[in-house]
């Protein structure tokens, strides 16, 4: 924006000011008439300070001198009313306590005759003498710092107030700019903004002044509450209430319990469900010679993907051969094979109905927020209380950490098809379902298949994780290496956990990029 362009009228800077329309006029044009530094001074900002940002709506300098004026007052404090030195005092007291319990033993070693375990006693109290010394010297010191720290809290007011005054009118400056630009900016003086500026500043600055000055602030805040505040909570870790916490824990037990009595046959006929599909697949990949196995996934690898995957895929299952791995990586293969499936045959369908609705993704959203941030450990805990312990489980913790990646990203690419595609293709006759797998899936397919990779390499790293409730394969040989700090059987069986979700995610994308390359 050039200078010219940023000179402003007086009647645009006081229907954008309201209050002081013409002061604010006068100094916007000094300010934006030159170039560099201009001195301009704001009297109302520098006695109110973050008060006044938060009346104009300039959060930004509310915020920032909030915290600048706290940190002064905080100086001001410890220099008025701070015991800087009390805790060497508490030291001092109790190594003084202690040295006179040294001089009774040695008092009562005397008593039974036995002067060098006396003196023993007494060699230690003057070195715990010596030390006390040294410490009231330092209380000493701390004290006499307090009218040095004073001065120091109130220059660095006055500075603050200072820089206060000059800056305002550049933030406010830039906020008209904001708002004769035609964005969202706060014009004129709003007592909301007051308001909420007061409250912010009761909320922040007598609790932090406390915490910071108060030699004992919990015990301070609970003789100025009755109570209220300071016994059951502390300051430094507002808000602590530990009864509330152990009270919920109780409720969230009896609510596991409860579930997992009235619904076991729910619980017991998924788990048989997928202990069936996964005893299919481990027949399928363990029982069938290893070298059968491998000339099959490399012939399908050339087949579907090419030439490259298909050398890969074969350097890689020779690996897990060699290596002694096989059994536990086809476990491993079972387990992510049947997490990953359940995850795109339930996900793909909801990411569907997601993209198509909005209020439906709206509601989606926050259970999905729920399951991605979800720490992957807390998974373990109702699914251990409703499922118990193996593979199930393992195949059940997978399903909820990794399936919102396809989800997300099945709505996304849903979404994304234009609107003007789809209008043509109703135009030329096409059915709701013409539309949906002729149009819009094919449409969407990137999106989709990046969310079926994601899904994978998440239900991968869950293998190790899954492995603390029973579900073996390569995770309990992760789990066996870290307890006993075994680095080359880690390393070893984490290539295997890699080289599987390399070929698993090679397969897979070659798939796709061979379906788009032959259209």
């Amino acid at each position: 924006m050039t200078k010219s362009a940023k000179m402003t009228s007086l009647q645009d800077v006081e229907d954008f000011a309201v209050e002081n329309g013409s002061y604010y006029a006068e100094q916007f044009g000094k300010i934006q008439g030159k170039t560099g530094f201009t001195w301009s001074w704001n009297t109302m900002a520098a006695v109110f300070g973050p008060l006044w940002g938060a009346a104009r709506g300039v959060w930004g300098f509310f915020w920032i001198f909030l915290v600048l004026e706290l940190f002064a007052l905080v100086q001001v404090g410890r220099g008025l009313w701070g015991e800087l030195g009390a805790e060497q005092l508490v030291r001092y007291e109790r190594l003084m306590a202690n040295i006179a319990r040294r001089e009774e033993q040695a008092a009562e070693l005397i008593a039974a005759g036995d002067p060098e375990g006396a003196q023993s006693k007494l060699n230690i109290a003057d070195n715990l003498r010596s030390v006390a010394d040294n410490t009231l010297i330092e209380a000493e010191a701390a004290s006499g710092k307090a009218l040095s720290i004073l001065i120091l809290g109130l220059a660095l007011v006055v500075m603050i107030k200072v820089a206060e005054g000059v800056y305002a009118n550049y933030a406010y400056e830039a906020q008209y700019l904001r708002y004769r630009s035609g964005k969202k900016a706060q014009a004129g003086i709003r007592r909301s903004g007051i308001v909420f500026g007061a409250i912010g500043i009761v909320a922040i600055w007598p609790l932090t002044l406390i915490r910071f000055t108060v030699t004992k602030p919990d015990e301070m805040v609970a003789g100025l509450t009755g109570g209220l505040l300071g016994e059951r909570i502390t300051i430094s870790k507002f808000p602590v209430g530990k009864e509330y916490f152990a009270q919920l824990s109780k409720q969230g037990d009896a609510g596991f319990d409860w579930l997992a009595i009235n619904f076991g046959g729910v619980f017991d006929g998924v788990s048989a469900g997928i202990r069936q599909v996964l005893d299919w697949l481990e027949l399928l990949l363990i029982q069938t010679p290893w070298p059968v196995v491998m000339f099959v996934t490399v012939v399908m690898a050339l087949r579907l993907a090419g030439p490259r995957v298909a050398i890969f895929t074969a350097a890689s299952l020779a690996y897990l051969a060699f290596m002694g791995l096989w059994e536990l990586a086809m476990i491993t293969v079972a387990l992510i094979g049947a997490g990953a499936f359940l995850c795109v045959l339930m996900g793909i369908p909801l990411g569907i109905w997601f993209g198509k609705s909005r209020r439906a993704y709206t509601f989606a959203e926050p259970v999905l927020d729920f399951m991605q941030t979800m720490p992957a450990f807390v998974y373990l805990i109702p699914i251990i209380a409703f499922f118990g312990t193996g593979k199930p489980p393992g195949v059940l913790a997978t399903v909820i950490f990794a399936m919102p990646p396809v989800i997300r990203l099945t709505a996304l690419g849903m979404r994304g098809v234009p609107e003007s595609t789809k209008e043509a293709a109703v135009a030329f006759g096409c059915t709701p379902r013409q539309l949906l797998f002729n149009v819009e899936l094919p449409l969407a397919l990137p999106s989709i298949m990046t969310g079926i990779n994601q899904t994978i390499l998440m239900a991968l790293s869950m293998v190790v994780i899954a492995s603390l409730i029973g579900a073996e394969g390569l995770g309990a040989l992760i789990l066996e290496a870290l307890q006993y700090a075994a680095k080359g059987q880690g390393l070893l069986g984490g290539l295997a956990i890699l080289f599987c979700a390399m070929v698993i995610d090679r397969i897979a994308q070659g798939v796709y990029r061979k379906k788009v390359g032959g259209r």
